[in-house]
């Protein structure tokens, strides 16, 4: 094999900023675009060059032709469509937030392991190569040891029930779409969290539009994180360690500079521009590991992935909050 064939399925914003970005990932094809609304499916097909387009889930899940499939639908969908393309012994990547709960989570991976086949949540800020330089710095333990990271992701939107952003049955709310971003960007740097504890604020329908999140990790590290729509934010990340800091400059989840500040020594300015949108960098580290027949990927391992879940379902739960997978059954047969 020495292309890997895509399908991506969803039509929405974030299929339509993927799919451009094939146009930088070698040795990648993009193939087939599905959507539950088949004119949407059509369109953006078209928009891109794509040969092929599906009115449902299972017509793309079905061809023969495709190898790995982007699912880029909301959270409560990823679950059962992740189940079927795994039955299928297609590969996965599959959009954050992984799944609608941890229980969910557990599934998608014990069955990915069990069929081996290839799966990684769709975290492209972990390979991004000023993130990359990051990890590279703390690597070389330019700031020495790390105790603690700090960060926050604000995003001001107009409250709104019927947007994906707040309603419910899409997955809305803070910790599943913004927090993600935070919570993930800590545990690659501290590991396990045993210590969560959350407060939030509450949009007018019930799901949390902010939430502030302090974390204590087994080997020591601390977390304070902040996420929210309801306010406006520079969304930075600082990662703390005994001899200096890394800060990753806003948007911390995209950046394209990082600094380094020592003790006694001039700050180092490291810039690393991302190619296309940012989104060729994830892409091509699915074809790469799908190419040389590995299942996960280091940067973004699927246990990882578990501990992410978990302390968003946590949060959730102290914030009174809770979600369910979506029965995608319709869809499927």
């Amino acid at each position: 094999m020495e292309t890997i064939r895509w399908g991506i399925i969803g039509a929405g914003w974030i299929a339509d900023v993927v799919a451009g970005d094939f146009a930088f990932v070698p040795n990648a094809e993009l193939t087939a675009i599905a959507s539950r609304d088949g004119e949407r499916a059509r369109g953006l097909a078209a928009k891109h060059a794509v040969p092929r387009h599906y009115g449902s889930y299972l017509e793309l899940l079905d061809d023969d032709d495709i190898d790995v499939v982007y699912l880029a639908t909301t959270h409560p969908h990823h679950r059962d469509v992740a189940l079927a393309a795994i039955e299928r012994g297609k590969g996965l990547l599959v959009e954050k937030s992984f799944t609608a709960t941890h229980a969910g989570a557990q599934e998608v991976v014990t069955a990915a392991r069990n069929k081996g086949t290839f799966c990684m949540e769709a975290m492209w800020t972990r390979f991004l190569p000023a993130v990359a330089a990051a990890r590279e710095v703390v690597a070389w333990g330019r700031i020495g040891e790390v105790l603690g990271v700090q960060g926050d992701l604000l995003a001001y939107r107009r409250f709104d029930p019927t947007s994906r952003f707040f309603a419910a049955d899409t997955g809305g709310g803070a910790i599943l779409d913004l927090g993600v971003y935070l919570i993930s960007f800590a545990q690659s740097y501290l590991g396990t969290a045993d210590k969560i504890h959350c407060v939030g604020r509450m949009a007018p329908n019930g799901v949390d539009s902010a939430a502030t999140m302090t974390l204590a990790y087994v080997g020591g590290g601390t977390a304070s994180l902040a996420c929210g729509f309801d306010a406006h934010g520079p969304g930075r990340f600082t990662i703390h360690g005994t001899k200096g800091w890394v800060e990753v400059e806003p948007r911390f989840h995209h950046p394209t500079t990082i600094s380094v500040h020592r003790s006694g020594v001039l700050p180092k300015v490291i810039e690393a521009r991302m190619t296309g949108r940012g989104y060729a960098h994830e892409l091509s580290e699915v074809t790469t590991r799908m190419l040389a027949g590995e299942t996960e990927s280091p940067a973004m391992l699927l246990s990882d992935t578990l501990e992410v879940m978990r302390v968003m379902e946590e949060c959730l739960s102290q914030l009174g909050l809770s979600y369910h997978e979506a029965d995608m059954s319709a869809d499927l047969t």
